[in-house]
């Protein structure tokens, strides 16, 4: 698809400098802290120009609108807030029952790469970029073009390989991925597409709110990167997080991964259809 390729190049080339900088290239125009993440604003990026080139200011309006879809039913709100809070605490007295690691939710929502941040306002940087950074693009664009091709089920695990792959760069820079071993980057694809099963089903069954995936989106980022988060609590969310994709692909089936239909943009699909009917017709 042309979106993955738009939304590699510009996370890509965002990160190029940071890249170039671990192989010796000094001098180059860097955001300390902070450029990592402005990659994470890629995806969304990537989607504005497609909705932008396919549908005009009507598909941007439309795109938008659905980051602030807030009102669905307040059982989406306990999902996306309190359930990853429960398991961040279950994973934490688990990781105190058979590791004799003391658990303690001082540090929850906080990062020593950020320590300007409290704990809201580390939340609400982890909603701006991974959340509305990333989930614009795919899950906002990506997944319903997907779904108008297939079932939910073979969309999403589309989606998660276009979505793991998008971060291969930052395998060559970042610690948090480049110290990673073979059974570690393999834990990581598993973690994507489980994920993206769950983001899924968040986003079929709130009819496409981005506000909603990425408020979960944000508290899952939380539920790994928090500074009272210890490896072994990482491999119970993990484990959590897995198993509560299973129970939606078996419940839920994988037509939809969903109670409700699933979201589907046929528009976009017939717009790029006939773009493609209409180039094969130039002699």
């Amino acid at each position: 698809m042309i979106y993955f390729a738009l939304a590699y190049g510009i996370t890509w080339l965002i990160w190029l400098p940071l890249i170039l900088g671990e192989y010796g290239f000094e001098g180059l125009p860097v955001l300390p802290k902070y450029h990592h993440y402005l990659g994470s604003m890629g995806p969304a990026i990537a989607a504005l120009i497609m909705a932008y080139q396919w549908k005009g200011l009507s598909g941007v309006k439309s795109l938008i609108g659905r980051i602030f879809l807030w009102r669905v039913h307040w059982k989406w709100y306990v999902i996306v807030l309190i359930v990853p809070l429960m398991l961040v605490v279950g994973a934490g007295y688990l990781d105190q029952m058979l590791n004799d690691q003391p658990f303690s939710m001082t540090g929850f929502s906080t990062n020593d790469e950020f320590p300007q941040f409290g704990p809201l306002a580390f939340l609400l940087f982890n909603f701006v970029t991974f959340g509305v950074g990333e989930e614009t693009g795919w899950r906002g664009f990506a997944l319903p073009v997907l779904q108008n091709r297939f079932n939910a089920l073979t969309a999403t695990f589309i989606l998660a390989v276009g979505w793991a792959c998008w971060h291969i760069p930052a395998f060559l820079y970042r610690p948090l991925y480049s110290q990673m071993d073979v059974a570690g980057i393999i834990g990581f694809f598993m973690s994507m597409v489980m994920g993206a099963v769950v983001l899924t089903w968040l986003y079929n069954g709130t009819r496409g709110s981005l506000w909603i995936v990425a408020w979960f989106h944000a508290m899952i980022e939380l539920m790994f990167m928090s500074g009272n988060v210890t490896v072994q609590m990482s491999t119970y969310e993990g484990a959590a997080i897995i198993i509560g994709a299973i129970l939606i692909i078996i419940i839920a089936g994988p037509k939809n991964l969903s109670g409700r239909e699933r979201q589907r943009d046929i528009e976009f699909v017939e717009t790029e259809r006939q773009a493609a009917d209409s180039s094969a017709a130039v002699p």
